[in-house]
């Protein structure tokens, strides 16, 4: 319809109100600087490293496929979001992106990003991409998120993939090293969201989201993020057992993981009041410092390697 019309009936032109900023938060900025720096790490765990134009389209391609799955995730958890408070000033529950928009913008950019990886690197990591994308929307979103505590534990493998859609990228193999890397990251999903589900308990089941503390009670929820904690802290020290990472790396990954597991017990310990909600909060901070300085210490020991090759 012209302006002409609307102004023909007393109404003003509709004019759309998402801005750019809008469809940048629909890619979760946050969770993409995350994949991209741990398929980095992987991407420099190749033996021999990739052309730097061939690398860097690569951890492009990578990030658009993780924001495509950020998009489709806002799309279907839309009613979700508006209901948490955590989430209800996201773009389409505030009313500035309608949901049609964020599944185009999600489906193309997918497909963009998987063809893009298919082309520059191989097919190989193009389809591990495919594969992140799928398992995060249809299988996480879709359906483990609204239907059973596990859904993180399960879902938790959509944010474990990247290494290897890394290493595949510069290798067109899959590796051990790269396996294990998606194991740190696998392990250390469901201490990392549940210390969050503890401080968000009533977000969620206004939400109607089988998180575990809603499910099984906070008291377990202690106790699994201690036994999680207690499995990863040896996992992370494994790329310096395994001979890929230096003692450095190893030092790092030690210190980290006692760290880890004494915040966790502190949480498994602190069971009521704004203790115990200062607990929660610590081991959710520091578990993103966790994974960091463990994939920080790959990534500049791999780099440093690459650079004394050169």
């Amino acid at each position: 319809m012209s302006d002409a019309s609307y102004l023909d009936e007393g109404r003003a032109p509709q004019i759309p109100i998402a801005a750019p900023s809008d469809f940048f938060a629909l890619l979760k900025p946050r969770v993409m600087s995350l994949v991209i720096f741990t398929a980095l790490a992987g991407l420099l765990l190749a033996p021999v490293p990739p052309h730097p134009l061939i690398a860097f389209a690569s951890l492009l391609a990578i990030a658009v496929g993780a924001g495509a799955s950020g998009a489709l995730n806002m799309w279907y958890d839309a009613d979700i979001d508006a209901v948490m408070t955590r989430t209800a000033r996201r773009p389409i529950p505030a009313g500035r992106l309608d949901r049609e928009t964020a599944l185009a913008f999600g489906l193309v950019l997918s497909a963009l990003s998987v063809f893009t990886l298919g082309y520059v690197a191989n097919w190989l990591a193009a389809g591990l991409l495919a594969f992140t994308i799928f398992f995060y929307v249809a299988v996480y979103t879709m359906w483990l998120k609204r239907s059973t505590p596990l859904n993180i534990v399960i879902g938790g493998a959509a944010g474990a993939l990247p290494p290897m859609v890394g290493y595949a990228a510069a290798t067109g193999e899959i590796s051990l090293s790269s396996v294990v890397l998606f194991a740190i990251i696998f392990i250390w999903t469901p201490p990392h969201f549940w210390s969050l589900a503890l401080l968000k308990c009533e977000d969620y089941g206004r939400a109607g989201v089988p998180m575990l503390p809603n499910v099984a009670g906070p008291d377990r929820t202690r106790l699994e993020i201690l036994v999680y904690a207690l499995v990863l802290a040896p996992i992370g020290v494994a790329p310096w057992l395994l001979g890929f990472a230096s003692l450095a790396y190893g030092v790092v990954a030690i210190a980290c993981g006692v760290a880890l597991v004494a915040l966790a017990a502190v949480v498994f310990r602190e069971r009521e009041g704004e203790r115990a909600r200062r607990a929660a909060r610590r081991l959710f901070f520091f578990s993103i410092l966790y994974l960091f300085l463990l994939f920080l210490v790959l990534v500049v020991e791999r780099g440093l390697h690459l650079l004394a090759i050169v």
